[in-house]
């Protein structure tokens, strides 16, 4: 320590501030990078889709269950739509401040349009759809169709 701040020692390197050209390198940090990330904010083109909620889906005895993570959403602007064995939830979250003599240093919350299109593990019963929304968050309850719910036969012995 020196005089209440800590003394720091580095090498010197004579080509330390050139990087060795690798083309490959950086694509592949990108890929790797966009694969592992949560899916929120989505660099896409313009017009398309600002972002997307995060989703958890499961099952239980009866029904498949989704969750979206839509903080900020209202509930009027939330859409839902089966085709076939797809689900998809489009809705849109506004950006309602508007700041007089204030400026922003950071917004790092996404805004604006977006959809999430899931394909389902099982046939559903598209017509007995129930979803809630409750504090954020987006709960769809999709029954199972009758012939994929398990069944108890019984079986006599002989």
């Amino acid at each position: 320590m020196h005089g209440g701040r800590s003394m720091r020692i580095e090498c010197w390197h004579p080509l330390g501030g050139v990087e060795r050209w690798d083309p490959f390198r950086g694509e592949m940090n990108r890929l790797f990078d966009s694969f592992f990330r949560r899916p929120t904010v989505v660099e896409t083109a313009p017009g398309a889709c600002a972002w997307m909620p995060v989703v958890d889906m499961y099952e239980t005895k009866d029904d498949v269950v989704l969750t979206f993570e839509v903080p900020g959403v209202r509930e009027k602007d939330i859409a839902l739509s089966i085709t076939g064995d797809m689900l998809t939830v489009r809705g849109a979250r506004a950006f309602d401040r508007e700041l007089e003599k204030e400026s922003y240093h950071r917004v790092e919350r996404a805004y604006g349009q977006f959809e999430r299109t899931l394909e389902l593990p099982m046939p559903v019963q598209a017509d007995r759809v129930k979803a809630t929304y409750r504090d954020g968050v987006l709960e769809v309850k999709l029954p199972k169709a009758e012939e994929v719910k398990p069944k108890a036969i019984k079986i006599d012995i002989l």
